[in-house]
């Protein structure tokens, strides 16, 4: 009995390994992982590929030319997704917020996410058919939201969705704001000019035709107001429609900007914090020397500075690998080590040569702000002199 439990313990034990290897392949390739990263692959190819045969599809010379090839991307694709979205719904589990409630419901709180949901909007016309009684064009429009699962592996659409959730209040202030122009517009023409033009601006319904045309700054031209009173008062609406549609660029640019400023926070926060020299360092002082450093990515064998060049500069080592030539030594530093305050500190600013092994990740801290920083933390400038002195030595 007890060898029938541990056989059906490690049967249960190998299943959620194997669920939780496929979440991982299944999510946004992590660094290193290959399996990840083909699956991305595989699937972002599917997407436009499948967007482009949609496309294709309309356009009646193509289909006759085409027609198999383009129902063969358009099947095999439905067939992918859906074998994804299953996988999707059985390993969501293992999901860190998910992990410690009740599998069914965890799955169920998945399946109501807008991704999972998008998942599956975009699967149900080829299901449905012609049989369905439904449209064909509008079953086609709805699977051209699979290009939406693009949002899945682009940080820009993350992006864009975290922007519109944080400024959700104040555009859907603005859009209370529109909404009651638009009323007040349309009210006034369908007062001023409905016995004018009736087929125009008959009826307050009709007039907001003209009214949202008016108030987007189109202005179709189709309907006009034909009185000098209706001129008037169509003038002040455009005025005021310049200004509304001007709100949510701002609300959405200072969206942008304020998200773009956090993550970059986030980011050099991390770098920082993977350099020991700062372990040390409180919140208060890390936070200071965020303002100083500056972040750079340089791919292999760029050369960071030139034998004989001056060292205007000290960098840290936040991942990757950099060769360095100082005071007569050939140094291999990793994340974490730093180098260029040697030449600093011995005020000899041609002593150092640098170049990256492999594609690395760099924090840069010029002169003028490496003295600032010593004056401000002395037990950092303790460190620096200690290290400086160790490579000094000649071997």
């Amino acid at each position: 009995m007890s060898d029938l439990k541990g056989s059906l313990s490690m049967k249960r034990t190998r299943l959620q390994q194997l669920r939780r290897r496929w979440f991982e392949i299944l999510e946004p390739a992590a660094g290193g992982d290959w399996a990840s990263l083909i699956s991305d692959v595989v699937l972002v190819t599917l997407i436009f590929l499948n967007a482009l045969a949609f496309v294709l599809g309309t356009v009646d010379e193509i289909v006759q030319q085409f027609g198999p090839q383009l129902d063969f991307i358009l099947y095999a694709s439905v067939v992918v997704f859906s074998a994804e979205y299953a996988m999707r719904v059985w390993v969501c589990v293992e999901h860190p917020l998910r992990r410690d409630g009740h599998p069914l419901w965890s799955r169920l709180r998945y399946m109501v996410t807008p991704l999972a949901l998008v998942d599956l909007i975009a699967i149900l016309p080829f299901y449905f058919g012609p049989g369905s009684g439904i449209d064909l064009r509008i079953l086609r429009v709805l699977s051209m939201l699979r290009f939406l699962r693009i949002a899945r592996y682009s940080s820009a659409f993350q992006l864009f969705g975290r922007v519109l959730y944080r400024e959700s209040r104040s555009l859907l202030g603005v859009l209370l704001i529109l909404t009651a122009l638009l009323l007040i517009a349309a009210s006034g023409m369908y007062a001023i000019e409905g016995n004018v033009q009736p087929e125009a601006f008959g009826d307050i319904p009709s007039a907001m035709w003209w009214a949202m045309a008016t108030l987007t700054t189109i202005g179709y031209g189709d309907v006009i107001p034909a009185t000098a009173l209706g001129k008037w008062f169509a003038g002040l609406i455009m005025i005021f429609g310049v200004g509304i549609f001007a709100l949510p660029i701002g609300i959405l640019s200072n969206g942008f900007a304020m998200e773009v400023n956090q993550r970059n926070f986030v980011v050099t926060w991390n770098m920082i914090s993977k350099v020991g020299l700062f372990s040390k360092l409180d919140a208060s002082e890390i936070a200071e020397i965020m303002d100083l450093l500056k972040s750079r990515h340089l791919p292999k064998g760029t050369t960071i500075v030139r034998a004989g060049d001056v060292t205007d500069a000290m960098y840290f080592v936040v991942t990757g690998e950099v060769v360095v030539k100082t005071g007569g030594q050939t140094l291999r530093l990793g994340a974490g080590e730093h180098f260029g305050e040697t030449a600093l500190l011995a005020q000899d600013l041609n002593m150092l040569s640098a170049k990256t092994a492999t594609a690395c990740d760099l924090l840069e801290l010029d002169a003028h702000d490496f003295n600032y920083l010593l004056t401000q933390n002395t037990h950092l400038q303790a460190d620096f002199k200690a290290i400086a002195d160790e490579r000094l030595k000649t071997k």
